[in-house]
């Protein structure tokens, strides 16, 4: 099962490094983590789509993620309506006989070619990822010489802001 999480962390080199190092200590596979600048100077928004079997462990995954001193906001956005897209950059055999079928293949995917050679095109997709897999679907036969995805990028739809998934020591006091 696949959980959504947006995480607000700051700006920091090693920042990634740490967070991804979570996930290796603890097993835990990823899927895509998309990492850019957020709307704040200083921070930067993380998607992360993880593999998980159970509840129980997103909510260990959470919790780590609560431990780390630079990660501010964690959210799991995984049953919220969302906006989410990924970029995919598909380059596809494509002699001059094929261009215009390709061309004519990859429109209603709202894809563009944004470099032709010889005898290859290449493809860019933004979409869900579900209209990314279509897409690839569609473009196997013509022979897909390389290809590279961005990973989801979310966040939740409307005016809505994610609430921040519970901290598990925000209210306990430590007696000395």
């Amino acid at each position: 099962m696949n959980r959504i999480l947006s995480v607000v962390v700051n700006n920091r080199s090693g920042v990634l490094n740490r967070i991804t190092g979570l996930f290796l200590r603890r097993g835990f596979n990823i899927q895509s983590l998309t990492v850019g600048t957020s709307e704040t100077e200083g921070q930067s928004r993380m998607t992360i789509v993880l593999d998980v079997d159970d509840e129980r462990t997103a909510e260990q995954v959470i919790k780590q993620l609560h431990k780390q001193i630079d990660v501010l906001k964690v959210s799991d956005i995984t049953d919220l309506p969302i906006v989410a897209r990924e970029l995919v950059l598909i380059r596809v055999n494509s002699p001059l006989q094929t261009r215009s079928e390709l061309t004519a293949l990859i429109e209603p995917f709202r894809a563009s070619i944004i470099d032709v050679s010889r005898d290859t095109v290449t493809i860019q997709a933004v979409g869900s990822p579900e209209k990314v897999d279509a897409l690839i679907f569609l473009l196997h036969p013509y022979g897909i010489k390389e290809l590279a995805r961005t990973g989801l990028t979310a966040f939740v739809r409307g005016n809505d802001v994610a609430s921040e998934a519970p901290r598990p020591y925000r209210n306990r006091v430590l007696s000395i």
